[in-house]
C-alpha cells in the first residue's frame, strides 16, 4: 500500500514505519527537521511541516492512507501557541488534504487525555465525555483536534479512525521522550523523590500494530482506547528494581509538597539542559489519571493485545542500552 505519515520521527512513528517497512509497504513520511529513527528506512521524503499546507497536500497526494502522528506534547507552560497550533490547525490541514485528494483512511492519533479523566471510581471508555476549557492546554488541543476529525466525518466523506493511547513507552525511543526519560532516571536511582499518583502504561509495539489493524479494521469514525497497565509510580520503582544493579527511587513526598519544590527543580533541570520531568502539569497529569480505563472495544474491533507491562520494561531497558549506552 501507499502509505503517509505525519510525525514518523517519533516513538510511535519510528516504530511505526518500521513494521510498515518491513511489511515492503511504499512510505511518504513528511519530514521537518528532525530524522533520528529513521535511518535504514525507504521512504519518499515530503519536506515541511503539519502547519505547511502545501506540504500537507503534497503529502497526502496518491496515497492509500494517512496515519496523523504529529503533535506537540506539553506538560509545562513553554510553547502554548505552537501546541494548539499543531494539535489542532495541524490537524485541520490533515483533514482537509485527505478530503482534497479522495485519501481511503485517515487514522487520526488523539490521546487519553483527550478524555475527561473523572470520576476516577467508574470505568472510563470510548463513551466518556471530550474535556472542556477547564483542563490543560495539551488535553484541550488533542481533544479539540478529535472533534475536528468526527466533525468531518458526520459532514464529509472523510473515512476516519481515531485512536487514544495511553503513556507510550518501549523501544525506538530514538528523541528520547519524556517518559523515556523518566523511565532511564528510576533506572538509574536518579529520580530525587516520588510522587502519589501513577499511569496506564502501553507498549509503543502494541500500539503500533493496532494502529495497522485500523487500515482495515475499526469502524469509520469511531475512537478507541489503547490502554495496557495502570500502576503508580511507587509500583513502577519496585518493578523497575528487578531490572537495575542501582536502587529505584524510593522517597515519597506529597503533591503538595512536591510543588512547593517545582522551582528548584525547575532550575536544576535549566542547569542541566533539559526539560523538568516535574511540573505543575505533570503532577497534575499523575493525580488525576483515571486507573480503570477499558480497553475492550480495541480488542474486539482492533484485535488489539496489550502485553505485560514488565516484558515491556524489559525491552526497553535492554533498547536503552545498546542505543543509550545506558549502564
Amino acid at each position: 500500500m501507499r502509505i503517509a505519515i505525519t510525525g514518523a520521527s517519533g516513538h510511535v512513528g519510528s516504530t511505526l514505519v518500521r513494521q510498515l517497512n518491513h511489511q515492503k509497504h511504499s512510505l511518504k513520511l513528511l519530514v521537518h527537521q528532525d530524522k533520528k529513527g529513521l535511518e535504514g528506512i525507504s521512504y519518499v521524503a515530503v519536506r515541511g511541516d503539519i502547519l505547511d499546507v502545501r506540504a500537507v497536500d503534497e503529502l497526502c497526494r496518491e496515497v492509500d492512507v494517512v496515519f496523523h502522528l504529529a503533535a506537540q506534547i506539553a506538560i509545562s507552560k513553554k510553547n502554548k501557541d505552537l501546541v494548539y497550533k499543531t494539535n489542532v490547525e495541524g490537524t485541520r490541514n490533515v483533514i482537509h488534504a485527505c478530503l482534497e485528494n479522495n485519501v481511503p483512511r485517515l487514522v487520526h492519533f488523539s490521546s487519553i487525555h483527550a478524555l475527561d479523566p473523572y470520576p476516577l471510581d467508574r470505568i472510563l471508555d470510548e463513551s466518556r465525555n471530550l474535556v472542556t476549557n477547564k483542563h490543560g492546554l495539551y488535553d484541550q488541543s488533542k481533544a479539540d483536534g478529535q472533534r475536528l476529525v468526527v466533525d468531518h466525518v458526520h459532514r464529509s466523506s472523510l473515512n476516519a479512525i481515531i485512536l487514544n493511547p495511553t503513556a507510550i513507552i518501549g523501544p525506538n525511543d530514538y528523541r528520547c521522550s519524556f517518559l523515556g526519560q523518566a523511565l532511564r532516571l528510576m533506572y538509574k536511582g536518579s529520580l530525587p523523590m516520588l510522587v502519589p499518583g501513577g499511569y496506564d502504561w502501553v507498549d509503543v509495539r502494541d500500539v503500533v500494530q493496532a494502529a495497522i489493524n485500523a487500515i482495515s479494521m475499526g469502524r469509520k469514525g469511531e475512537s478507541y482506547l489503547l490502554s495496557g497497565t495502570y500502576m503508580t509510580l511507587k509500583e513502577l520503582s519496585l518493578l523497575i528494581q528487578e531490572f537495575t544493579p542501582h536502587r529505584t527511587p524510593k522517597v515519597m513526598v506529597s503533591t503538595a509538597v512536591a510543588k512547593l519544590g517545582l522551582p528548584f527543580i525547575s532550575l536544576y533541570a535549566r542547569m542541566r539542559a533539559q526539560d523538568p520531568l516535574y511540573t505543575s502539569e505533570s503532577l497534575n497529569i499523575l493525580k488525576e489519571c483515571n486507573p480503570l480505563i477499558s480497553n475492550t472495544k480495541a480488542k474486539q474491533e482492533l484485535q488489539y493485545h496489550p502485553r505485560p507491562l514488565k516484558e515491556t520494561l524489559m525491552d526497553t531497558f535492554s533498547w536503552q542500552k545498546e542505543v543509550w549506552r545506558l549502564k
